[in-house]
């Protein structure tokens, strides 16, 4: 593989398959107390800034306005709204996917953020900016402790 700047967008290339590295990968405190409350409680967890009212989704461990530590975590709904949303034609490897998948950013409820996820149970003509989903879980006993323990979202 050459490490040759690329110019020319349409000439992008990606590389499939295990790279040995020598480090580990963490999620962060705050990530890592949201994907445990994720996995083994089904919930949602924000930190919220009360000098700044901002609650963010995901959570995170400093106020990105006034950089105060934030140690106040809330479960916030498995519910929110459609704020932006791609169709997706092909799968990783170009190939025509059976149905076409769809991707979103979905603002949490009670939150100023969100998460982008695959959305489900819906034709993608009939979406919306502003459509009210759900989160659908994995049983569980399959949950791992990653965004992947929330399926799909479906609209309410």
């Amino acid at each position: 593989m050459s490490f040759d700047k690329i110019r020319d967008p349409r000439k992008l290339r990606h590389q499939i398959g295990d790279m040995e590295c020598d480090y580990i990968y963490t999620a962060g405190v705050a990530g890592e107390r949201f994907y445990i409350a994720l996995r083994d409680e089904g919930k949602l967890l924000a930190t919220r800034c009360d000098k700044c009212n901002i609650t963010f989704m995901p959570p995170r461990l400093y106020c990105d306005k006034c950089f105060a530590e934030l140690t106040n975590y809330k479960e916030v709904p498995s519910t929110g709204i459609i704020d932006s949303y791609t169709i997706t034609y092909l799968d990783m490897n170009g190939e025509a996917l059976p149905d076409p998948m769809v991707l979103a950013f979905i603002k949490i409820d009670q939150t100023d953020g969100g998460l982008i996820h695959k959305i489900s149970d819906i034709k993608p003509e009939s979406l919306k900016i502003g459509t009210k989903f759900e989160a659908v879980l994995e049983d569980k006993s399959k949950r791992k402790g990653g965004l992947t323990d929330i399926k799909y979202f479906r609209p309410v």
